[in-house]
């Protein structure tokens, strides 16, 4: 399952769907969009206008959902269906946002479970209004008794496994891993993971990913208490870049590898700032998502048979394979 690279890259052309915005909802301070309206292009579905929700627990400015977002578009583009984009980075706002999805009557919503149990009332409410929700992205592990249809994304544990036997490989000692956000199942997941494949010490750091200055200070100062600490382990791509100048000022000479990928992370990589990225394939779980609603609403059809979630990672790119994924990323889709 975690071969080196799959290249299973995505040839769908991606339509920058014209956005129209549609005003704030005020209940709950989240964005929203219309996307997908694109010119056609010959690979365009002839099947009836559907209208797809898609409500991410996205913090404004993180480059991670931009790239879900292309995926959405693209598929929404080629299913002519009209994407309605909308993140709210707190649970309840969230929520709130899926409901005003089942008042709106969707033909379907694809949802992140990043605190599931925020999600339990509003899937249940979506499901009796006939409404098919998919997972993607956060919840691999409750997404079933969710009563989501189906599932995209990385197995948080599994990726988390993965990466601490790389750093077994690399002859680390004691890690370090940052969560940007506590409580967040998939963050947790991952650390627990590194902490499982992982055989030297490893301690985590909390840290308030919304507040750059004070993540890279909280960093510096762990580094500058901790001289052992030979890896850093950050689960964001800006987060890692943060930590880039925090093992500069605490004069650490510990190596850094990150989970999730931006076009600057990928420069980093290249450069050998970081020594791996693993990426769980953003553009994939957007396209994925949205294009699994069209293929229930026109044909029936359940990845992973309903039981098994599709898994889009973890991909893992150093040195040996950057400079394929770096194509992609400058084209701000990888």
């Amino acid at each position: 399952m975690h071969r080196h690279h799959r290249s299973a890259i995505l040839t769908a052309t991606v339509l920058a769907g014209t956005l129209f915005a549609a005003g704030c909802s005020s209940s709950s301070g989240g964005k929203k969009s219309e996307e997908g309206e694109g010119a056609a292009s010959a690979g365009k579905a002839t099947t009836p206008r559907m209208t797809v929700a898609m409500v991410t627990h996205a913090a404004p400015g993180d480059t991670f959902w931009d790239l879900v977002r292309k995926g959405a578009q693209a598929a929404a583009a080629k299913d002519n269906i009209e994407l309605v984009y909308s993140s709210d980075p707190s649970a309840g706002n969230q929520a709130n946002l899926v409901q005003n999805a089942i008042d709106q009557k969707v033909d379907g919503i694809a949802l992140t479970a990043a605190k599931p149990d925020a999600m339990k009332d509003v899937v249940a409410k979506a499901g009796a209004a006939g409404i098919p929700v998919v997972g993607f992205n956060s919840g691999v592990d409750d997404w079933k008794q969710l009563g989501m249809l189906e599932y995209f994304g990385q197995d948080e544990n599994i990726a988390g496994q993965a990466f601490g036997e790389r750093l077994n490989q690399l002859g680390a000692k004691h890690a370090l891993c940052v969560v940007q956000e506590q409580g967040q199942v998939a963050l947790e997941a991952r650390c627990a993971g590194l902490k499982k494949g992982f055989s030297g010490k490893t301690d985590m750091l909390y840290v308030n990913g919304t507040d750059m200055p004070s993540v890279k200070s909280t960093i510096t100062a762990k580094l500058t208490q901790d001289s052992s600490i030979d890896q850093v382990v950050t689960l964001g791509a800006p987060i890692a870049l943060t930590a880039v100048q925090s093992l500069s000022d605490a004069g650490s000479k510990a190596k850094l590898a990150t989970f999730d990928l931006n076009k600057e992370l990928v420069k980093a990589v290249q450069d050998g700032t970081v020594a791996f990225a693993v990426d769980q394939q953003p553009y994939l779980q957007g396209y994925l998502a949205v294009d699994s609603l069209w293929l229930y609403k026109t044909n029936g059809n359940v990845s992973g048979g309903g039981t098994a979630p599709v898994l889009t990672g973890p991909a893992f790119i150093d040195k040996t394979n950057v400079d394929t994924v770096a194509e992609f990323a400058a084209k701000g889709t990888r």
